[in-house]
């Protein structure tokens, strides 16, 4: 049987990298934006308000995206998703201007229905298309690129302010750059090739299904929501964004606009590197699947155990009441611990979403099913940040705010352990697999699948998709 490159563009790596860069466009101007403190409005308040209702409907709209998603397909469910980021920063860029709270509010509820179609749509490409052998590595490879846009974003807020010395002065031209990239982020989403087109480096195909009916999703999402290792995956996901609320307070509370800029690249950078070492991990390492996620899940642990320990320790002395002579520049000497702690907090969210979507990926490769868990997963986490942002909202004390995100995190990790125990080596003894001998051009380049779930497939494919690893 014929092997497909890797980075042919019908190759699940190469759609991998494809939908990084709409992600890269879109949510990370809208995640360079946040970092800048208070979404970028200058008023924690409304900011508060506005990501509690957009998280709100991120969490309602997350339970069915996944079935918006096989009913309409990834493409078309990522172009919806990413249309809600483009009015989410035209938003605020009327709100510089003209001060419209109100549009504001509007578009954060928008894009809370966007953010969850655009979400569970990556989600689905990222866990369904590779081999179980890459899954890591392809994490990996969307979180980096994922981020470096928030990076991006973050070194054009940097250069800016430094240059005008401060937001407020710079805020038109900040948007107009945001705004232009993400419009990039739009158009790039009808590049991205269906499931059914999709070819695995072993030649065997995504998907051959045709689309589920509304009728058939009910009952799916039904199932899913019964699903074992997903409900013991609950603490997981409500955790997972519940920590970023009282990291963009006590950032706005600490830092200038300098620091905060400053903060935000420093934050992508710490992103990039931890999806790197975790996607390597649970990957390459030597052992059986269920060990490699168990080391990831150590490793995790310890990383919040000691950021969020030091966090405390620095957090103690500070509160709502606490006022500041002048907020911390980022080249003052009391800026390095602080700083510090940040960077510990982003490996430790770098590694702990992965292990996140990497124990989904591992438990199916159905890119139905696993397009659904997508969705329950951003539902879920959604549903965890909507409350953050509601306690930061009515200014809950600090020191009770890092608390609940500690102890949130600590809570689920004895649960996801008992999902990593449980799971399979591979899935794909297990579950059906197409392979294709041919590609024919017939009717406009129609695929001819002459292989269905062939038992007797070569044992080179066999173990080239990951369903042969050696026994430690």
């Amino acid at each position: 049987m014929k092997v497909h490159s890797s980075w042919r563009y019908t190759s699940p790596l190469c759609q991998v990298v494809l939908v990084s860069f709409v992600c890269f466009a879109t949510v990370g101007m809208f995640s360079a934006v946040s970092n800048l403190g208070a979404g970028g409005t200058q008023s924690i308040t409304l900011s508060n308000i506005t990501n509690a209702i957009l998280y709100a409907l991120f969490a309602l709209t997350g339970l069915v995206a996944g079935s918006f998603n096989n009913i309409f397909g990834p493409r078309v469910t990522l172009f919806c998703g990413s249309l809600g980021y483009a009015l989410y920063l035209a938003a605020l860029w009327v709100y510089q201007e003209k001060a419209q709270d109100w549009f504001l509010i509007f578009s954060g509820a928008v894009l809370g229905m966007c953010a969850a179609l655009l979400w569970t749509a990556q989600g689905c490409i990222m866990l369904s298309y590779p081999l179980e052998s890459e899954k890591g590595r392809s994490f990996s490879i969307f979180w980096a690129i994922f981020n470096s846009g928030s990076l991006m974003g973050g070194l054009i807020a940097l250069g800016i302010n430094l240059k005008a010395g401060g937001l407020d002065a710079v805020k038109v031209s900040t948007y107009i750059a945001f705004f232009a990239v993400i419009m990039v982020g739009v158009a790039l989403t009808w590049t991205l090739l269906p499931p059914n087109r999709v070819v695995r480096t072993d030649g065997t195909l995504v998907k051959i299904q045709k689309s589920n009916t509304v009728r058939e999703e009910v009952y799916a999402l039904l199932s899913t929501l019964k699903n074992k290792q997903i409900m013991l995956l609950i603490p997981m996901f409500f955790a997972s964004n519940f920590f970023y609320p009282y990291q963009g307070s006590i950032a706005f509370k600490s830092f200038d606009s300098s620091a905060r800029s400053v903060n935000g690249v420093v934050k992508s950078v710490g992103q990039i590197l931890g999806a790197l070492i975790l996607g390597f991990l649970l990957d390459k390492l030597p052992m059986q699947r269920r060990n490699r996620g168990l080391c990831g899940l150590a490793l995790t642990v310890v990383f919040t155990i000691v950021s969020y320990s030091w966090g405390i320790k620095y957090q103690i002395p500070i509160t709502r009441a606490t006022k500041w002579e002048r907020k911390i520049s980022y080249n003052d000497a009391a800026f390095a611990e602080p700083m510090s702690i940040f960077i510990l907090y982003d490996f430790g969210d770098a590694f702990y979403q992965g292990l996140a979507y990497w124990i989904m990926g591992a438990i199916t490769n159905d890119p139905f099913e696993l397009a659904r868990f997508a969705g329950m997963y951003k539902a879920v986490q959604s549903a965890g940040a909507a409350v953050a942002f509601a306690m930061d909202a009515t200014e809950v004390p600090y020191i009770n705010e890092i608390a609940a995100v500690f102890g949130l995190m600590m809570f689920s990790f004895p649960f996801a352990g008992m999902v990593i125990w449980n799971i399979r080596d591979s899935n794909y003894e297990v579950e059906k697999v197409v392979y294709v001998d041919e590609v024919a051009a017939e009717n406009n380049n129609t695929i001819a699948v002459l292989e269905t779930a062939n038992p007797n497939a070569p044992a080179f494919d066999r173990q080239s998709s990951g369903s042969s690893e050696k026994k430690m």
